[in-house]
């Protein structure tokens, strides 16, 4: 799910990353909107309320929505850095750091939720973002930029487009394909509607608040602790193949 890229990289595990990661993305998104009411897992919004307060000439206001975009760029960039360092030692999970980052930021906002208040929710929702740039990039690169998990926008646009191709089967032979693609998305989709309504009924009727992002974080580290262990134990059978 995380290990394999290029050629070895089938649908199957980037189903089951989508899965994982779209689901995690629609707890955080519903779980910042309810206790902070800012989107944390996408800059669309945020970069038009800035080009709002700039247009009211507004300027200082408007900088709090800076802080927002760059914190997602800022996750987007360390994502990536670290990926790239770790990309030479091909023994090592190169995906593994910035999962263990993003799952330790949900486990620090939760944690620190129950001693505090939440005086400054603007440097939570700047982390927040951190955390989903991180998670964006990473899915992007493991997926070779065919999935996307932390907003919507730009699946309901692909989604459209295939579906449509669906109906010229001359122009667009290759309807199997199509069709996988179709599917990958409706997975996306589907999961992170699933996340924002598990994210909700976890902040609002479990009354659990910032806590639920602890069941993102899990999921996080559940994810990574099975692929390694998937991991080994394929290298293992593939060991006692060879040495048969």
């Amino acid at each position: 799910m995380l290990r394999h890229q290029g050629r070895s990289r089938t649908l199957r595990h980037n189903l089951q990353i989508a899965t994982v990661l779209s689901f995690v993305a629609g707890i955080v998104n519903v779980t910042g909107f309810l206790s902070i009411h800012q989107l944390t897992t996408n800059v669309t919004g945020h970069f038009a309320q800035f080009m709002y307060d700039v247009e009211n000439f507004q300027f200082w206001q408007g900088t709090i929505y800076v802080l927002y975009i760059f914190s997602f760029l800022l996750g987007s960039f360390s994502s990536s850095f670290l990926i790239e360092i770790f990309k030479e030692n091909k023994k090592l999970n190169i995906f593994a750091t910035p999962i263990l980052i993003e799952s330790l930021i949900l486990i620090i906002i939760a944690v620190n939720s129950n001693f505090t208040a939440i005086e400054f929710p603007h440097i939570i929702a700047c982390f927040l973002l951190f955390a989903m740039g991180m998670q964006n990039s990473y899915v992007t690169e493991i997926s070779n930029a065919i999935v996307r998990t932390t907003h919507l926008t730009g699946l309901f646009t692909d989604l459209g487009i295939e579906l449509s191709q669906l109906f010229f089967p001359k122009t667009h032979p290759n309807r199997k394909k199509i069709r996988a693609t179709i599917r990958l998305r409706l997975y996306i989709i589907a999961f992170f509607f699933i996340g924002g309504i598990t994210g909700g009924l976890c902040y609002s009727t479990f009354n659990l608040k910032l806590n639920t992002l602890l069941l993102g974080a899990f999921i996080l580290l559940a994810s990574l602790i099975y692929d390694d262990v998937r991991f080994g134990w394929i290298k293992a059978k593939r060991r006692k193949i060879q040495e048969w």
